[in-house]
């Protein structure tokens, strides 16, 4: 009766026409989320739809944040997934300025990852601190290259031509513009009448020497005269424009997250990535329940204890107890549900994604250990069903993929604009080294668990995860949660309420009855 309390019905009698009472049972509008999964079916996203709530608060103020790992809370989220197709340093550097989080893929060498790392550990609170620099002799012409490459032209120059080496001037397309001969050497041109920055300047300190002296780069100095950072005005605006962005608590720069696998060779990657400054890694296998990734996780928590680690995938109860023992900081959690992922279809293996969440959810909650929602994710309603059934956070790899951020080039076909996206257990990922992740690479023959296809152009992540993050607040708004938190606990004790949508229901939800249509995310 408690349920029929909150409705506000406990006291009435309520009969049909012709006198016949009705049950207390038939005004109970829906399932609280024990009661639908006790039925033992598999459900994914699209199989289940949550009921309205009561709102008394605007949509601006849903609160997203939520812990990725038992030491690493976003703003939003949203996790970018380690895929060559979609997470970079481009990515990375967004998804963390936006409030989320990216993970660099492992389908390169370690030489390639930890650049892709510390080009987004660069961004540290609006200051540079690995600038390109020049020394005194080089060239115009290699002022010209760095200008095609990165788009910039204010260089600081040094006189050992790196960071650390003491500050004699700065070139900026004022000094190199209207010069013909590219082989002119900047001490002949650059300007070394500057204004600087000292080492313990703040933001607000270097923004007004900025807009006092109207530069657009301000280097930063020590007692010695060495360059130790440089400032930029279009770093500072971004340190203004994404006051969400995730950061480190110490040096206030941006969380990057990487993948790695569970060889030898693997604990040379995580060294390597460790003194890049990696905040998380993500051990990336199909089928995380092995003694390999346990005795992966002991080494990572016994050698690097900073650094925090993320175990999976996993999608039963039995292979998170086996992580969670091993010593895991959170779970990735999903098995062959990914768009470009045919994993359930060529190994029999694998759950559908709504159960899984669930079930893995309330067995890791038990140990405060979060979990990562990973795959099925189309729609802001995948989203929000799968942060309601347990999640603390989603990973997307189609719904990110065709940005301008995501790796690989845009190409043309039939009129549209596209960007080729490939499951990591495609054949051909494979061949560049995805197979590790699927303990094949040695085999002779190399049986694929995923595909390579194309995505259609989604324009910016700047704009597209801000139309996600408006999206979850309206949702959360409609459920009657103005917390990610609330709305777990909400979901547990049977106040966010649920109903199995037939086949017939799922058309009806979706659009349908028209000619044709178009679906503009932004």
């Amino acid at each position: 009766m408690d349920a029929l309390h909150n409705i506000g019905m406990s006291n009435k009698k309520t009969t049909l026409v012709g006198g016949k009472q009705i049950e207390p049972s038939m005004i109970v509008d829906g399932f609280d989320v024990f009661e639908l999964f006790a039925q033992k079916y598999g459900y994914t996203y699209d199989d289940i739809i949550m009921l309205p709530g009561h709102i008394n608060f605007s949509a601006d103020d849903v609160k997203l944040g939520s812990k990725l790992t038992k030491n690493i809370t976003l703003n939003v989220p949203l996790v970018s997934s380690p895929m060559d197709t979609v997470t970079e340093h481009l990515m990375a550097i967004n998804m963390a300025l936006l409030g989320g989080i990216g993970i660099i893929h492992y389908n390169n060498t370690i030489e390639e990852q930890v650049a892709e790392v510390k080009k987004v550990k660069r961004f540290k609170n609006g200051f540079i601190t690995d600038p390109i620099v020049l020394g005194p002799n080089n060239k115009l012409s290699d002022v010209d290259t760095i200008k095609a490459k990165y788009g910039f032209s204010g260089i600081p120059i040094t006189d050992t031509g790196k960071i650390g080496g003491k500050l004699i001037g700065i070139v900026t397309s004022r000094d190199t513009d209207f010069i013909k001969d590219r082989s002119t050497a900047l001490n002949e041109v650059m300007t070394t009448d500057l204004y600087t920055g000292h080492a313990n300047c703040t933001l607000e300190e270097a923004n007004s020497i900025m807009k006092k002296c109207k530069k657009g780069k301000l280097p930063i100095i020590n007692d010695n005269g060495e360059l130790i950072a440089l400032a930029s005005r279009d770093d500072l605006l971004k340190n203004r424009d994404f006051p969400n962005a995730t950061k480190d608590k110490d040096n206030k720069k941006l969380l990057v997250g990487a993948a790695l696998g569970t060889r030898e060779t693997d604990k040379l990657r995580l060294a390597a990535l460790s003194d890049a400054g990696v905040d998380v890694v993500i051990l990336d296998s199909s089928q995380g329940d092995s003694v390999y990734q346990r005795d992966m996780i002991h080494f990572i928590k016994r050698n690097y204890p900073k650094i925090d680690v993320i175990g999976g995938n996993v999608v039963t109860c039995n292979q998170c107890e086996s992580l969670i023992q091993a010593g895991v900081d959170g779970l990735r959690v999903g098995m062959g549900v990914g768009s470009i992922c045919t994993t359930q279809e060529v190994m029999a293996v694998g759950r559908p994604q709504a159960t899984a969440v669930f079930k893995t959810g309330i067995y890791s909650a038990q140990y405060d250990v979060p979990i990562i929602a990973d795959g099925g994710i189309r729609t802001i309603g995948h989203i929000i069903k799968a942060l309601s059934l347990g999640a603390s956070s989603v990973m997307m790899g189609s719904m990110l993929a065709g940005t301008e951020e995501a790796p690989g080039d845009y190409f043309y076909k039939d009129g549209m604009r596209l960007k080729k996206y490939r499951g990591m257990g495609s054949l051909e990922a494979m061949l560049k080294g995805g197979d590790q992740r699927y303990f094949s690479e040695t085999d002779k023959i190399k049986v694929a668990q995923g595909v390579s296809g194309s995505v259609v152009d989604k324009g910016s992540v700047r704009k597209f995860v801000p139309y996600l993050i408006q999206g979850m607040k309206h949702g959360l708004q409609d459920l009657g949660c103005d917390s990610l938190s609330k709305l777990k606990e909400s979901v547990y004790n049977g106040n966010v309420r649920f109903e199995v949508r037939t086949t017939a229901a799922q058309v009806e939800g979706s659009v349908h009855s028209l000619f044709s249509y178009e679906k503009h995310f932004i």
